[in-house]
């Protein structure tokens, strides 16, 4: 019989969660073996082949911040680079790539492999194994069993995956792969609770068939940044993805096939996502549009493939393809395959702790769609914590958690142990209190210092960062500082149509004008342009921010008293074990909600929905406080 090793820590699913998740307790030093049903599609994107977006950008840049891979893979792979948002104020900016879908998976599996820390094996983990509350191991569907310290369950949409395309529907975790079978059962032995969910993804088409000079074209920014703060050569080739719109033409099309959709009769029973909605969904619920935008995006470098964006559909596929054969540009379109909707198993996340540990077992960890969210951003940040917490905790060292005001991250996993979700949750900037402070610009200052902390984020990571705000902060008091005179600026002023100066000015004055930017002025003053030529090697990206922080200083530190005012109680401690069915002045619906959930601090009891801010001033009154 073949004897394996014990591991660290084991992780269970190579989607975007269990990629960051090995990557990041191997990175920190554990031994840990990565299984996968797999090996071939290592972070696959299932779904759209594009990383970033509102909200989601700025977790990627958080996960790059943090020591993770995601932004590293996502630059290396990327066919086209856009920040989103730029008309909008600096906190909404989010950037956002199209990448090539196989050499984003292969890039990953090359970077998983160059790490000495990680073993895989190629099964399907069927059984948890646990003794006295506490994970020792998995057993596979091979039958064999890999004993560990901590487990990491990230499944995708594998557990009991269903496919539905119109009337038909069969046993899958993605189009072409099996799902995961059993896994479910064993967690519901040790008192988990389970619920359905229901995910989509459209039509792939062939490119060549398609008509683009009836789209409208979408190039990238023409100066491409990057998500990673590390160094990187950018290159600025990218190909251009395309936006066309349905009609009603197309809409009565696809009406024909409601009487059939999965989604209308009743035989998919999960929620699906209200803000990523199904092409027939938005027919439905928008009756009154006639036409919807659909973003045509290419699927890599050197493929033919594209993907409909905005064209979810499980409906039967000749509606799907006659619909668009109607739609502008698809008259000859060929197709690859049709959309498909896909319902799963998900384990509601209210039965997390603050690290991603289950409450049920002790070292049992849940990262991804498991929780009950959507998007591989949002994945790949559950799985880089669940990743280091399962480090820190058989370490036997102080969790790393991120707040909300340090982290979209702090807030995607306060949402979840807190709220919990019975609809796929993504995130948005507006679920962020302190979106001025959790900027795409400076997560790295936010974070990389604390990630260095436990040994995750490099000395040489660090020390970028340090000297990045060593200049910012240079140019920021030089603007404080300095003035310049009305013969220096006046026709720059002129030129930007804001009103001139007749007296000498502070610089930093000039810059709260919408209509000037620091470029603006440092190719106007002579002075401001010595002494950025006196720093050297400065980023584009540098100036920016040193920007953002003179224009809304104001805001920024108004958000930073707010913080303040709030952590008073915020981290204030509720033990584990306090029976608030005793606490007769708390709302019966608090109690409920309370011993169901158990926050661990007054600021994750107060974000519970239905616990009233009279609850919590009981709570904090009988805290002695």
């Amino acid at each position: 019989m073949i004897r394996f090793p014990k591991y660290d820590i084991i992780v269970v699913g190579a989607g975007h969660a269990g990629c960051e998740a090995a990557a990041a307790a191997a990175n920190l030093g554990s031994k840990v073996l990565l299984i996968t049903m797999n090996m071939m599609n290592m972070a696959q994107m299932s779904c759209n082949p594009s990383i970033g977006g509102i909200a989601k950008g700025q977790i990627v840049r958080e996960i790059d911040a943090l020591g993770g891979y995601t932004g590293i893979v996502a630059d290396r792979t990327t066919i086209q680079f856009r920040m989103l948002n730029k008309s909008k104020g600096p906190a909404m900016w989010s950037p956002r790539t199209q990448n090539d879908r196989v050499r984003f998976s292969e890039e990953w599996r090359t970077q998983l492999e160059l790490l000495k820390n990680i073993d895989f094996w190629q099964d399907i983990v069927q059984d948890i194994l646990v003794k006295n509350q506490k994970v020792i191991g998995v057993r596979t569907g091979l039958g064999i069993e890999f004993m560990t310290k901590a487990v990491v369950l990230s499944n995708g949409t594998f557990l009991n995956g269903i496919i539905h395309i119109g009337e038909r529907q069969f046993s899958g975790g993605r189009l072409g792969e099996s799902s995961s079978i059993g896994l479910t059962e064993n967690l519901k032995k040790f008192g988990f609770e389970s619920n359905r969910m229901k995910t989509g993804t459209p039509p792939r088409v062939d490119g060549r068939s398609l008509d683009f000079s009836k789209m409208e074209e979408q190039k990238g920014d023409e100066n491409p940044e990057q998500f990673s703060f590390l160094e990187r050569a950018s290159g600025k080739i990218q190909k251009s993805c395309w936006l066309t719109y349905t009609s009603p033409e197309v809409h009565e099309v696809l009406r024909k096939g409601f009487s059939r959709s999965p989604l209308f009769s009743g035989r998919i029973s999960g929620r699906g996502p209200r803000y990523c909605p199904s092409i027939e969904d938005k027919i439905e619920r928008f009756s009154t549009k006639d036409h919807h935008q659909l973003f045509i995006e290419p699927e890599g470098w050197n493929t033919i493939e594209y993907y409909v964006n905005g064209f979810s559909s499980s409906l039967p596929e000749e509606i799907q393809f006659e619909a668009l054969h109607k739609t502008p540009g698809f008259k000859k379109a060929r197709f690859f395959r049709p959309g498909y909707a896909i319902e799963y198993d998900y384990f509601s996340p209210y039965q997390l702790t603050s690290t991603l540990e289950t409450k049920l077992v002790e070292n049992l960890f849940f990262a991804g769609q498991i929780n009950g969210t959507t998007g591989y951003e949002e994945a790949a940040a559950q799985g880089l914590m669940a990743g280091i917490n399962a480090h820190l905790k058989i370490k036997m060292q102080p969790a790393f958690i991120l707040s909300r005001s340090q982290a979209y991250i702090g807030v995607l996993i306060d949402d979840l142990i807190t709220k919990g979700t019975d609809e796929p949750y993504r995130m948005f900037t507006s679920r962020a209190e302190y979106r001025l402070l959790l900027r795409q610009d400076n997560a790295d200052e936010r974070l990389t210092r604390l990630s260095n902390a436990i040994g995750l984020a490099s000395s040489k990571r660090l020390k970028i960062v340090s000297e990045k705000y060593k200049k910012i902060h240079k140019i920021i008091e030089f603007v404080k500082k300095e003035s310049v005179l009305p013969e220096e600026i006046n026709s720059v002023l002129e030129k930007k149509e804001t009103q001139v100066i007749n007296q000498k000015f502070k610089i930093s004055n000039l810059l709260l004008r919408p209509q000037l930017s620091i470029f603006d002025l440092i190719n106007g003053i002579k002075s401001f342009s010595s002494f950025i030529d006196t720093l050297g090697n400065l980023k584009e990206e540098e100036l920016k921010e040193a920007e953002i922080r003179l224009k809304y200083e104001g805001y920024i530190n108004k958000e930073h008293e707010i913080v303040l005012k709030l952590s008073k109680f915020e981290h204030l401690p509720l033990q584990m074990n306090l029976n608030y069915h005793k606490l007769s002045s708390l709302s019966m619906e608090s109690r409920e909600k309370l011993s169901k959930i158990k926050p661990r601090t007054i600021g994750q009891a107060s974000r519970i929905s239905g616990v009233s801010p009279a609850d919590i001033s009981v709570l904090i009154v009988f805290l002695g406080r």
